[in-house]
């Protein structure tokens, strides 16, 4: 059995003692859970604060993005190398917004992966369609086209040490939330192309997160869907109250 993860990404919101304030009261509430993995991902300029107060937590620690060199004349990047010094162990990769506003493609979102696994980071491989092409029935082209080629090279170990978020682009930060059932046809749809792109066993070893207008109120009916392992949760992961609840509200999932 997949064990489920949850991580908040904060994008650029949360500077020290906002930072501070949200790790601190998740870790206060959250202590007790055992049976999802908690991921939290500020914003680069306070990881080494945050980190400092999850020691010791079932909090882990994410980084926002990742450059594919280790060092080097890249003016404004952050390397694998310097996010594992400071504890972070998950970092996200090719979000939507990336890819929309940063010029981010399955190439380079290719080679981030492969540094990040160079260096013991778990990557969170962000895909999804926009509106546009959701509602021209392009969406499992779009999904097969990013999952090929930013896992291209990948063999079955590297394969599994990944994590797949789906994110409609339509749903993010809308309002809207694909159903369970449209979530649940795509999760399984990228399983089945994982199986091909590695076998089986490397397929029911990845965790698909889905990512979209994430809700207390609808985390346990997405997470009871056999292919979804947790959420990648935007607006909701920067309030330790709704945050709190998503986690709690998955683990009571009995799947």
């Amino acid at each position: 059995m997949r064990r489920p993860v949850i991580a908040g990404n904060w994008k650029l919101n949360n500077a020290e003692r906002e930072a501070v304030e949200l790790v601190t009261a998740l870790k206060t509430n959250l202590s007790d859970v055992d049976t999802v993995d908690i991921v939290v991902c500020p914003v680069f300029t306070v990881l080494a604060v945050v980190h400092d107060v999850l020691l010791e937590s079932n909090i882990a620690l994410g980084a926002q993005n990742v450059y594919w060199e280790d060092a080097g004349a890249f003016t404004g990047e952050v390397s694998a190398p310097l996010l594992k010094e400071i504890g972070v162990e998950y970092v996200i990769i090719g979000h939507s917004e990336r890819r929309q506003y940063f010029g981010e493609t399955n190439q380079t979102v290719n080679k981030k992966i492969r540094a990040a696994l160079r260096h013991g980071l778990v990557p969170i491989v962000c895909v999804g369609e926009v509106l546009e092409e959701r509602e021209a029935n392009k969406t499992f082209d779009v999904i097969r086209r990013q999952c090929e080629e930013c896992l291209a090279g990948l063999n079955a170990d590297e394969l599994k040490k990944n994590i797949i978020a789906y994110e409609p682009v339509w749903a993010i930060g809308t309002g809207k939330t694909a159903t369970s059932q449209q979530a649940e046809e795509v999760h399984k749809f990228i399983r089945g192309l994982l199986a091909k792109m590695g076998g089986k066993e490397a397929s029911e070893a990845v965790r698909i997160q889905y990512g979209g207008s994430v809700k207390p109120d609808n985390i346990a009916d997405l997470m009871a869907q056999p292919d979804i392992d947790g959420a990648l949760v935007g607006g909701a992961s920067l309030k330790a109250d709704a945050f709190i609840q998503i986690v709690k509200n998955s683990c009571a999932v009995t799947r």
